[in-house]
């Protein structure tokens, strides 16, 4: 929020420390060959790296967070049309109706986002205008990830079903092999690390050290992050990807309604109804209610029975 253009040195710490913590102890400092070829994880890195930069500089692009968070929800609607166009899947008409909803949802949002970016630059004409340019540029940055992102998925299943599923390998891969393409970052990273170290000075409780606030910031981001992403790689070779889609689409809106209430960020009652549509939208592609109905069955007959 203080620097909304740090997300390169964000997302380099978060790789850096991840493809260190791999380079120990899954790789065994490079000692253990990789169960998948490493032509493919190149392959799968250069569409990560790359989905990873856009969606840093869509924020740049007066994209606001929730929107951002509900922009890139919508990965159902790019998996579903990638999986018809590229591995010629068919659907259910209650699967479709459910993309219909995300569809909705997102545009709703996406509307009322550019309503507010143009009456919020409206003082000034030519500004006005500029400013409303780089938000659809913006949004068409975070059209691009989605659909990169959504590639990479099918890329990636592809994978697993050929050589098995290896999340921790896969973990590691995905944070290494992209570092060296952050030097044609450096300068950007360099100028916010200054910026990090002229913030303001923050005392870490428990541990008495003194450090610029930015730099704890971006501390807990990046083991916040580990936790998160170490969480995700690991549903997906113990669960169904039911359960992983269902577990992260809450997180994402759990997410959102903390970024809302926390940052008081502009939300009006089309946003919402925007929101219910994404997320709606989204368990009914996951099919939860059937998984729900057993389980409700039972808990009716309960007090009967007793």
């Amino acid at each position: 929020r203080q620097f909304p253009g740090c997300g390169n040195i964000v997302t380099f710490s978060q790789f850096l420390f991840i493809a260190v913590e791999g380079f120990i102890f899954e790789a065994n400092f490079g000692r253990k060959r990789p169960a998948i070829p490493i032509r493919n994880y190149f392959i799968m890195v250069a569409m990560f790296f790359t989905v990873s930069v856009v969606n840093n500089y869509a924020l740049n692009l007066n994209i606001a967070m929730p929107l951002h968070m509900i922009f890139r929800s919508g990965s159902l609607i790019a998996s579903m049309g990638l999986g018809i166009i590229i591995l010629k899947k068919r659907y259910s008409v209650s699967k479709y109706t459910s993309i219909a909803l995300v569809s909705l949802g997102i545009f709703t949002c996406t509307f009322m986002s550019a309503k507010q970016v143009a009456s919020d630059s409206s003082a000034d004409d030519e500004d006005g205008l500029q400013v409303f340019l780089w938000w659809l540029l913006g949004i068409a940055a975070l059209t691009f990830a989605l659909l990169m992102s959504a590639r990479m998925g099918i890329f990636q299943e592809t994978l697993y079903k050929q050589f098995g599923k290896h999340s921790k390998e896969a973990l590691f891969y995905n944070h290494a092999l992209p570092l060296p393409g952050f030097l044609l970052l450096a300068p950007n990273i360099y100028h916010h690390a200054v910026l990090f170290n002229q913030s303001e000075l923050f005392q870490v409780p428990v541990i008495g050290l003194t450090l610029p606030i930015m730099w704890f910031y971006l501390f807990m981001n990046v083991i916040t992050q580990y936790v998160c992403i170490r969480g995700v790689f690991i549903l997906t070779t113990e669960c169904t990807s039911l359960t992983v889609t269902l577990v992260v689409t809450l997180r994402k809106f759990v997410s959102l309604i903390f970024s809302i209430l926390y940052f008081h960020n502009p939300f009006t009652a089309w946003h919402w109804l925007g929101t219910a549509f994404v997320f709606v939208g989204t368990l009914m592609y996951t099919e939860v209610w059937k998984s729900l109905g057993p389980f409700l069955a039972r808990w009716r007959k309960r007090p009967k029975e007793e």
